[in-house]
């Protein structure tokens, strides 16, 4: 624990989780998974195993035992008490369930190839009234429209939990932006080196525009370093691919952002728009990667019409702020003023919404769709013409 990069702020329950295996034990290992039980990985299953062998996820060391599950869905936290907003979990057919046994080892796969190793601690019931429940408690809703419950019903009926290690890296890894696909322990570093003492995390699944910017310039004049930290991971099929996105932020932080403190990186997390809940499961997965604060803004996480505006900051008073330990900066809907001549939000604007403008990201989709150029009071054209262009090669 001695290292500069802890200095920042501690990992969520105290030590960073490194579930990575390496040299002969490594190979070892991989050598005897082969001959394990295989446990196939979904894009989610796939997302949540990198997040919890780099320690994104700590302390989680693995997929949730029925104690720490139950209390996470119906009280927020862990069974030792530490706030956990989301289940994460391993859903299995009842097939595959009934070819393993507790305390037995399973071989977790992308296709055919071994990725890791799971020690099966617990299998538990995950039927029909389990998967309301947890829609209920942590989607607020039992609506198959919402993606994130329709995907929780689409799942297996037994729930796995047990430790797990790693011994080679999902395809992603090494397709999908490796050169920004920094690990908890590799942000931490850079924050130190570069003195940062306090930073501010970012989280986004959309095209960066001009609120979004004038947010993020707003919490630098209070910290020392931005961490823009795009999610990579399943997200819906209608928005704007990763790829896209992430051109576009680096169009902007060429020629809008001090480059020496801004850090570009992803988070390879699956959405699960799951609202107020996403946003505490988020901020803590930021408190891991080394942020002191973290940008919690209008309807994080959010989708259609699940949750009020503001129940994503809402939320965070439902914890004393050290049981959460990262603090959520709190903004105010932006948007661009004709009056004013700039963004502002409703706390620093007078004028009607006659004179705003704001774009929903389905208007956004359409313009794209049309090949219409953005309007620069929403978003810079450096960032439109690469989201135009984006999409065309799309279609």
């Amino acid at each position: 624990m001695s290292e500069p990069y802890y200095n920042v702020i501690r990992p969520h329950g105290g030590v960073l989780v490194d579930r990575v295996l390496r040299g002969e034990v490594r190979e070892a290992v991989r050598e005897r998974a082969e001959r394990m039980v295989k446990v196939p990985l979904g894009r989610m299953g796939l997302s949540d195993l990198e997040l919890l062998a780099t320690g994104a996820l700590s302390p989680l060391t693995g997929f949730m035992l029925k104690a720490d599950y139950d209390r996470c869905v119906e009280e927020m936290r862990l069974a030792n008490g530490l706030v956990w907003s989301i289940p994460v979990t391993l859903a299995v057919e009842q097939g595959l369930a009934d070819r393993v046994r507790e305390g037995q080892e399973v071989a977790l796969c992308e296709g055919e190839r071994v990725l890791a190793v799971m020690e099966v601690a617990e299998k538990y019931p995950y039927d029909r009234k389990v998967k309301e429940r947890e829609a209920r408690e942590v989607y607020r809703t039992t609506d198959e429209a919402h993606p994130g419950v329709a995907r929780l019903y689409r799942q297996g009926e037994v729930l796995l939990g047990g430790d797990i290690w790693l011994v080679d890296w999902p395809a992603a890894c090494k397709t999908e932006f490796p050169e920004l696909r920094h690990t908890p322990a590799e942000t931490r570093r850079m924050f130190a080196r570069r003195g940062w003492r306090s930073v501010v995390g970012f989280q986004t699944r959309n095209p960066i525009h001009r609120a979004h910017e004038y947010i993020q310039k707003t919490a630098l004049e209070i910290v020392d370093g931005l961490f823009l930290h795009p999610l990579v991971g399943e997200t819906k099929k209608d928005d704007i691919p990763a790829e896209v996105r992430i051109a576009s932020y680096q169009a902007i932080l060429r020629d809008y952002y001090p480059a020496e403190r801004v850090i570009l990186g992803v988070f390879p997390a699956a959405m699960r728009y799951a609202g107020p809940r996403e946003a505490i499961f988020h901020a803590i997965a930021r408190k891991n990667y080394g942020c002191t604060h973290f940008i919690v803004g209008r309807d994080h996480a959010g989708v259609g019409n699940y949750y009020g505006t503001y129940d994503a900051q809402n939320i965070f008073d439902q914890f004393p702020p050290e049981d959460i330990g990262i603090v959520p900066l709190r903004f105010e809907h932006a948007f661009y003023c004709k009056k004013c001549g700039g963004i502002v939000s409703a706390k620093t604007c007078p004028h009607g919404p006659e004179d705003r403008i704001f774009l929903s990201g389905t208007q956004v989709r359409q313009m794209l769709e049309r090949g219409e150029m953005l309007p620069e009071e929403f978003t810079r054209p450096e960032v439109a013409r690469v989201l135009l262009e984006g999409m065309k090669h799309r279609k």
